[in-house]
C-alpha cells in the first residue's frame, strides 16, 4: 500500500497564479495526490500554507522529495523558457513530468499531449493535432485540425488557432488572439493580446495588432 501511495504522490513547481489552476486541475482528475508546491523565487515562503497545501521550499527540496518516494512533478510557471530549463533539472533529479488535463477540456482522440503539459478548463484540441511537453493550452483555448503547439509553449485564454497552425517552442499566444490557418508562429515569439495573425511571424519576434504587425525582435 505504501508503494502505491507513493507512485501516486505529486508536486508542483511554482506557486503563483497558473499553479492554483493547475491544483484545481490535478484535484478534479484525481489521479495524483497532490502533496504541495516547490518556489525557488521566494525562499521565506517555506513552509507556508498555500492553495490547500503547503510551500514545501524551492529546488534544494528535490533530493528530499525524491528519497521520500515523490516520482511526479509538474511545472506551473508561465514563463515557457523557464519551464523548458525546469523540465531538465527535474529529469536530472529522477522525477517524471505529468500531464494535468482538465475533465471539461475537448481533446480528439487521436491528439498527442506530451509531458508536463497542462490543458485548462473550457479547452478545445481538434483531430490531427500534436501538443508537445510542458505546454499550456489555457482557459477556453481552441486549437483546431491539424496544429503544432511546440515544446514550452503557452496558449493563453480564449486563443483561437485555425487548422493547420504551427507555434514554436516557448512561443506565448497572448490572451484572444486570433491565428488564421496555416500560419508559424517562429520559437520564442509573443503575440500581443487581441492580435489577428494574418502572416507568419519570425523567431524571438513580438507582433501584436489588428492585423499584427513584428514591433521588435530579440
Amino acid at each position: 500500500m505504501s508503494e502505491n501511495r507513493s507512485d501516486n504522490r505529486l508536486v508542483i513547481y511554482g506557486a503563483g497564479g497558473h499553479a492554483k489552476v493547475v491544483a484545481d486541475i490535478v484535484r478534479r482528475g484525481n489521479r495524483f495526490e497532490l502533496l504541495g508546491f516547490l518556489d525557488d523565487q521566494r525562499p521565506e515562503r517555506r513552509g507556508d500554507a498555500f492553495c490547500a497545501a503547503t510551500v514545501l521550499g524551492g529546488r534544494e527540496h528535490l533530493d528530499v522529495l525524491r528519497q521520500q518516494g515523490v516520482r511526479q512533478v509538474i511545472i506551473a510557471i508561465g514563463d515557457g523558457r523557464a519551464r523548458t530549463t525546469l523540465a531538465e533539472v527535474v529529469r536530472a533529479h529522477g522525477f517524471r513530468l505529468v500531464a494535468a488535463i482538465h475533465p471539461s477540456a475537448i481533446i480528439a482522440e487521436d491528439v498527442v499531449i506530451g509531458d508536463g503539459t497542462v490543458v485548462a478548463a473550457g479547452a478545445v484540441v481538434n483531430p490531427g493535432s500534436r501538443v508537445g511537453e510542458n505546454a499550456i493550452i489555457n482557459t477556453c483555448a481552441s486549437v483546431d485540425h491539424d496544429c503544432a503547439v511546440d515544446d514550452g509553449a503557452h496558449i493563453c485564454p480564449g486563443v483561437r488557432l485555425a487548422g493547420g497552425v504551427r507555434v514554436g517552442r516557448a512561443a506565448c499566444v497572448g490572451i484572444g488572439a486570433v491565428i488564421i490557418p496555416n500560419v508559424r508562429i517562429g520559437a520564442g515569439a509573443v503575440i500581443g493580446a487581441g492580435a489577428v495573425v494574418l502572416h507568419d511571424i519570425p523567431d524571438n519576434a513580438v507582433a501584436y495588432g489588428v492585423p499584427a504587425k513584428v514591433q521588435k525582435r530579440a
